[in-house]
């Protein structure tokens, strides 16, 4: 009798046998926190640098983490010597101009999710880090970590037969009420690059790549996205996408083949280090489940990642490779073509 399909087991490395690494965090806001932390607890690194435009967000930020030198601008951040990687912590409106910064005093970035508002500012970053020989990681957690590369090898592998359906959501109520960064326009606000990008990106995770992209979505008086809907396709799987800022939605993914479908159901997939994955059989079944060994600090992959791309001389990570970064983008500048937002200056 034929075994019973199992879930791939994961092989990302331990980070805490990652080599260490000198990190500046530039822009000392709460994604920033989340770092710290991880970096601290997590990994052999260390924060050795914050800068801010405020000295003394900078100095509160040192303080609490245990962080040696605050600057209070990026200029001196980025040219402090003993800074050799820099975590881009800003709005997405300022992910461009502030990784150039860093890219342009000799530092490698990691740069917070959405890599910047365009694919063209996304490759003016890239472009300088190719001519700088410097390492540019997008710091799209969840690629980084054990739950997705289970899906992934689960997928490689053929388990799920073939591929028939990719969704995904994330929604959180963080609209008309939330940070002004979600609502302004000159920010790069809306749904889409806070909260649509991870939907996304699971599906590229996926499928390596979407075609046919169609986009629906509903816009807030300042105009930015507040419900965004996508389908798009690659080969002759659908992939359905959606996000939100005007309501808490399952936060939840499935990847549907023929012979099998994986279930991503946890609260908060797309940024709980805790998620679980399972494996269903078209008749319900449950065939495996697979349970994580980490369920904090889900940041330190990203972190190892970076210190053992850089160890090994290279310039691109393997989990979110410089292609991925680009394809992602794409899909967002052509829904918000279709959609309609449109940010200042472009």
């Amino acid at each position: 009798m034929p075994a019973s399909p199992r879930l791939a087991a994961p092989t990302v490395p331990d980070p805490m046998d990652a080599p260490p690494v000198r990190w500046g965090v530039l822009g000392p806001g709460g994604i920033a926190e989340t770092f710290a932390h991880a970096v601290r607890e997590g990994t052999r690194s260390e924060v050795v640098a914050v800068g801010s435009r405020s000295a003394a967000r900078a100095e509160d930020f040192a303080r609490r983490f245990g962080v040696a030198r605050a600057h209070g601008s990026y200029e001196a951040l980025v040219a402090d010597p003993g800074v050799e990687a820099v975590y881009v912590a800003s709005p997405h409106s300022e992910h461009h101009a502030h990784a150039l910064l860093a890219l342009a005093a000799g530092k490698h970035v990691l740069v917070e999710k959405a890599f910047a508002r365009s694919l063209a500012e996304t490759d003016e970053v890239l472009d300088a880090a190719r001519a700088g020989g410097l390492l540019a990681a997008e710091a799209m957690w969840s690629r980084y970590s054990p739950h997705y590369d289970v899906v992934r090898r689960t997928v490689e592998a053929g388990t799920l037969g073939d591929l028939v359906l990719v969704q995904a959501d994330h929604g959180q109520r963080l609209w008309p009420d939330g940070p002004q960064r979600l609502w302004d326009p000159a920010l790069a606000g809306g749904s889409l690059l806070d909260l649509g990008v991870y939907p996304i990106a699971f599906a590229d995770h996926v499928l390596g790549g979407l075609d046919d992209v169609a986009a629906r979505g509903t816009l807030s008086p300042e105009g930015v996205d507040v419900t965004v809907g996508v389908t798009a396709r690659r080969g002759d799987t659908l992939a359905r996408m959606t996000s939100t800022m005007a309501a808490a939605t399952p936060c939840d993914a499935l990847v549907v083949g023929s012979a099998a479908r994986l279930e991503l159901t946890d609260p908060g997939f797309f940024f709980d280090i805790a998620s679980s994955v399972r494996l269903v059989a078209p008749d319900g079944t449950l065939l495996d489940t697979w349970e994580p060994d980490v369920t904090e600090h889900g940041f330190r992959f990203e972190v190892a990642e970076v210190a053992r791309a850089l160890a090994e001389g290279r310039t691109e990570v393997r989990s979110v490779p410089w292609e991925a970064t680009r394809r992602v983008m794409a899909v967002m500048d052509e829904v918000r073509r279709q959609v309609g937002v449109v940010y200042p200056g472009e």
